[in-house]
């Protein structure tokens, strides 16, 4: 199992969108891969989430990690969030 990194600008947008490392790193892990733009990966993950956002009040938090799949690693580029 390869190891997953996290970049900056990843790390930044997971802070901005309310996405938790766990979530991510769960979602790449469990969920199946499908081909994005400029040959990179992504993936979807629903999680229960029942609290507020925004002034807001959701139920389901989705988490898409977009990545790329290098030799050794997996280096995640962006995170992206929805609430529902």
């Amino acid at each position: 199992m390869k190891p997953i990194r996290i970049s900056r600008h990843a790390c930044d947008n997971m802070r901005y969108r309310g996405a938790a490392e766990q979530e991510v790193v769960n979602a790449i892990r469990t969920t199946p891969w499908n081909l994005a733009e400029g040959g990179r990966f992504e993936c979807r993950k629903n999680f229960a989430y029942g609290q507020d956002w925004n002034g807001r009040s959701y139920a389901t938090k989705q988490v898409r990690p977009i990545f790329v799949e290098e030799a050794d690693e997996i280096v995640v580029v962006t995170v992206c969030a929805y609430y529902f």
